[in-house]
């Protein structure tokens, strides 16, 4: 979602390697551009690489680093996700806490960072398995630490895994509409309404 660039950037402890600047630049651009605004040049002038290295590390071309592209983005809002839903006890205000990271991450990127799985998934799709596969595994890796942080707090085995498939659905959708509305007010309306549903699922 919007704050993964600069979390990746720490993680990675400094510069990073060529095949990283080449996925991170794939990721950064077709979050703002979508798939088939982003070329290949592009992506190796944003990288700072020559065309033969992003060839070299996929040969698959644009279909494959828009792959990689996107099981980036799922690692590094995890990273996020998880990092808030340790942060707190109660996963109702997790869930808060994080639709106001995400709000945040809107404004200071004004409103061009959004999700680069969605941006990249949604302008693939029909096309592409991989990427589509890629995507999918990305919001069922989301739901997962969503669920886990449900179950810790006692919620029942159905209704978590039910409310981490919402959680993560609204969010998503809050975070596009906010990103098109340029107003974080349905990132933090889906935050309050969902706490609230977890806080009458939770003992």
């Amino acid at each position: 979602m919007a704050r993964e660039h600069a979390t990746a950037a720490a993680a990675w402890g400094g510069i990073p390697g060529t095949r990283e600047r080449i996925v991170r630049a794939a990721s950064v651009l077709m979050q703002r551009q979508g798939f088939d605004g982003t070329s290949i040049k592009q992506i190796s002038q944003e990288a700072d690489a020559t065309l033969g290295s992003v060839y070299h590390f996929f040969p698959g071309g644009k279909q494959e680093l828009a792959a990689a592209a996107v099981r980036h983005g799922e690692q590094d809002f995890a990273t996020i996700l998880r990092e808030i839903l340790d942060s707190e006890r109660d996963p109702a205000e997790a869930v808060m806490a994080c639709a106001r990271s995400l709000a945040d991450g809107l404004r200071e990127s004004d409103w061009t960072d959004g999700c680069p799985v969605t941006a990249t998934a949604l302008g693939t799709a029909g096309r592409f398995p991989d990427i589509q596969q890629a995507a999918a595994a990305a919001f069922a890796t989301w739901q997962s630490l969503v669920f886990d942080s449900l179950r810790a707090a006692g919620v029942p085995e159905d209704d978590a895994s039910d409310l981490a498939c919402t959680v993560i659905s609204t969010l998503e959708g809050a975070e596009l509409a906010a990103q098109v509305s340029r107003d974080d007010k349905p990132l933090l309306l889906a935050g309050r309404h969902l706490a609230r549903l977890i806080s009458l699922s939770t003992p």
